[in-house]
């Protein structure tokens, strides 16, 4: 006698990912780890796992996580005090935090001695692990933003010898430092790491080796430049000076919008007590969200890349909180879920099978208590999390 591999996950509503309404009475069938109908039907002698009242979505993809960094209030001295084994260890937990709190898909754009395609592998296999799109150790300036994390390129053939390294080593996504940052002393954000011209030799051997090029870019000459030299994504684009917040270049809207760049908004911060966000960010927030807004009604092409791990407001399941911060820079509730589902996981490059609760997607799938349309707290009432068809043991169900 035989059994029926099948799961059916039963709800009241669904959100598949790419409309703007919920679906009454799914019935979501899971075969493996794949989604293989959705329908009101249940096939005969399939499990069938009642959600109740809960609505389905599509697991969230973050497009823009650190796992090395562990959240603390110092989470570079935090990673330096591990070695390699205690670091993979901690970043294992990290992602399995990420899962637990409904993000089944991230993009780790930093990491440490490409500890990050360890795990990506690992998680093939591994069932309490999201989906981790790896780019290694940023590539960065002697000096610059994140040198310690182990990648430094002091000219056009130092930037040509390490992507060449990334490459061999086998990562999806090539991160290169454009501009400075707040977390290493010494760096400004609103300053330059690298030209015009060293960032058009990133691109074009990243693009000669078929990998996508994202650029961190707070300073405007910084962004400029990428946008020049061709990169497909832009992390935080906030445009700091020394001392405020540039508006938006004229033209620039316009070009960012026709050639659809990614754009990677750092948004989400979870309340802490006892914890505020930095002075440097807290006094320039109203302007980070007007320009923000500006991008997005210019028709740019944009996701929340939260940066977490980098601070305690930023868990590694800091993304369902970006959502209220999606909507509160003009998107609808349904697009700002598609921005941190089905739009995410295109701009990571895995739009066939991420990112939608639909025939022949992963079965990613968070179920929560409530209409994210109408609530966006009821993201944090969390009933359940599929990851690639295996129930994630414990969810915690924030309020």
């Amino acid at each position: 006698m035989t059994t029926n591999p099948l799961t059916v996950l039963r709800a009241a509503w669904l959100f598949d990912g790419t409309g703007d309404t919920l679906t009454p009475d799914p019935a979501v069938v899971l075969d493996g780890g794949k989604i293989v109908a959705i329908g009101s039907e249940v096939p005969e002698g399939a499990t069938v796992v009642d959600l109740g009242e809960a609505t389905i979505l599509p697991g969230l993809v973050d497009t823009h996580v650190h796992l090395a960094f562990d959240a603390s209030p110092d989470p570079v001295a935090g990673l330096a005090g591990r070695d390699d084994a205690e670091a993979f260890a901690a970043m294992a937990a990290a992602a399995r935090a990420a899962a637990r709190g409904g993000v089944t898909t991230v993009r780790d754009l930093g990491d440490r001695g490409y500890l990050s395609l360890g795990l990506r592998d690992a998680a093939v296999s591994d069932t309490s692990l999201p989906t981790i799109v790896a780019a290694g150790p940023p590539i960065t300036s002697p000096g610059g933003h994140c040198h310690f994390l182990g990648e430094e390129a002091a000219d056009t053939a130092g930037i040509r010898a390490a992507i060449r390294a990334h490459a061999a080593r086998g990562v999806d996504v090539i991160k290169i430092m454009a501009s400075g940052g707040n977390m290493t002393p010494g760096s400004k954000p609103e300053a330059p790491q690298f030209g015009l011209d060293e960032l058009r030799v990133a691109v074009h051997e990243a693009h000669r080796n078929n990998l996508p090029i994202t650029a961190h870019a707070h300073g405007t000459q910084a962004i400029i430049d990428a946008v020049e030299a061709g990169v497909d994504g832009l992390e935080h684009i906030s445009f700091m000076t020394e001392d405020g917040v540039d508006e938006i270049p004229p033209g620039l809207l316009e070009t960012l919008a026709e050639r659809q760049i990614a754009l990677g908004a750092t948004l989400g911060f979870v309340p802490v007590p006892g914890i505020e966000v930095p002075a440097a960010i807290a006094t320039r927030m109203r302007a980070f969200q007007e320009n923000t807004r500006k991008l997005y009604e210019a028709g740019t092409l944009m996701v929340a890349g939260t940066d977490a791990g980098i601070a305690p407001v930023k868990p590694h399941d800091v993304l369902r909180w970006a959502i209220p911060a999606l909507i509160g820079v003009g998107m609808s509730p349904a697009e700002a879920l598609r921005a941190t589902t089905s739009r995410a996981a295109a701009v990571c490059g895995l739009g066939d099978r991420k990112g939608r609760v639909a025939p022949g997607y992963d079965a990613d799938i968070l179920a929560i208590d409530g209409d994210p349309l109408r609530d966006p707290g009821a993201l944090h009432r969390i009933r359940a999390v599929y990851l690639r068809g295996a129930a994630v043991e414990r969810v915690s169900a924030l309020v």
